[in-house]
């Protein structure tokens, strides 16, 4: 049985469970499943008991924040002060970043309680977290299955209640396919909403972190928490809201116009376009206005996306070259031969294929059309 967050924060402030209790229950319940789950790569259960008793602290003062004492997990590409992020690739393995991603600290400073780094695909490259140097994660619903990706461990320590809630990083689809995959809740929002520092960039215009949760709620929860400008970020905007986004879920959708492409319906499956179209008829009982519209250019959007992403993926990881952190291959006769051999045996054939494809875009002028 999955809990929300706002029932673990209930029972928080109620003293009916300590944050230390509710970590060690959290802490027992990975070291139980995530043997099979592999779900976790990096656990930092001592941080976490640590941040669970100043929690305490936090909570018997009163005024703590909502998401104090609330065990979480955070993908392995965001940028944890001191503790390993290594983007589930072998050219990063052992690093350790000296700050913290603007998302992580400002968790922090709600008094999140991180019980480690979840797997995904290697620097978010792929849709089911099997390019990951350590394994591939399993679905908890069904080990037979995958996750989903690249945020698949993010979706799956949610779903098999080994976190309240995670982070993932969505480029292309990296934190709401694997959330459909698990049967959690993922939630990609608006570019800039979200502070980027931190995250280590695959795409850098199309990157953008978000939650995963039990439900909607939980996602406005955390979003309310990780949002806003940041002076570290120039592409992040403070959007306005009016009010939270989790306050803003009581409102109604009376007189609300809402557009459905076309588009999205080509080639479905028969049994997800029926709860679809019983969701909109749903929406539109309680009086929302549908319209019916038409998006031509959908049909370019997965070729576009390739070209912009393996375009910013070959320009961001010309950094990984063996010289100033990260894997270094053990024999070579020049820098040359040393950065080659290094990216040859520390990048997995996905991360190369699309450094290569990039590289070619980069490389080839311009495009007819």
């Amino acid at each position: 049985m999955r809990t929300k967050i706002s029932e673990l924060a209930k029972r928080l402030r109620n003293r009916e469970i300590s944050a230390v209790e509710l970590t060690k229950a959290y802490i027992g319940a990975i070291e139980k499943l995530n043997p099979t789950l592999n779900a976790y790569v990096h656990l930092t259960f001592d941080t976490a008991l640590n941040a669970a008793e100043q929690a305490d602290q936090r909570l018997k003062e009163g005024d703590a924040p909502l998401l104090c004492g609330i065990p979480m997990a955070l993908k392995d590409n965001i940028c944890t002060d001191g503790l390993n992020t290594t983007c589930c690739s072998k050219i990063l393995k052992g690093f350790k970043p000296y700050y913290d991603a603007t998302v992580w600290e400002k968790l922090k400073a709600h008094g999140a309680v991180l019980l480690g780094k979840t797997n995904m695909d290697e620097f978010a490259m792929g849709s089911t977290s099997e390019t990951s140097c350590y394994g591939a994660p399993l679905n908890p619903r069904n080990t037979n299955y995958v996750t989903g990706g690249s945020s698949g461990g993010s979706a799956a320590v949610v779903c098999a209640n080994l976190a309240a809630y995670s982070l993932g990083s969505d480029t292309g689809g990296s934190i709401r396919q694997p959330a459909s995959f698990c049967g959690v809740v993922g939630f990609k929002p608006t570019y800039g909403a979200v502070s980027r520092y931190g995250l280590i960039a695959y795409g850098s215009s199309l990157d953008q972190i978000g939650p995963l949760t039990t439900s909607v709620k939980d996602a406005a929860i955390v979003f309310d928490a990780i949002k806003g400008g940041d002076k570290l970020d120039q592409t992040s905007v403070d959007y306005d809201y009016g009010s939270s986004l989790a306050e803003s879920l009581d409102r109604d959708v009376k007189g609300m116009r809402i557009g459905v492409a076309e588009e999205f319906f080509d080639g479905i499956n028969p049994e997800i376009k029926s709860k679809i179209e019983e969701a909109i008829k749903l929406i539109e009982r309680n009086g929302a206005v549908i319209e019916s519209i038409r998006l031509p250019a959908l049909k370019s959007a997965l070729p576009v996306y390739y070209i912009i992403a393996c375009a910013e993926a070959s320009s961001n990881l010309g950094r990984y070259d063996g010289i100033r952190y990260g894997y270094r291959t053990s024999s070579y006769a020049s820098i040359e031969e040393m950065i080659v051999k290094t990216r040859s045996e520390g990048f997995g054939d996905e991360v190369k294929r699309r450094i290569i494809l990039g590289t070619y875009v980069l490389s080839s002028g311009y495009y007819d059309a």
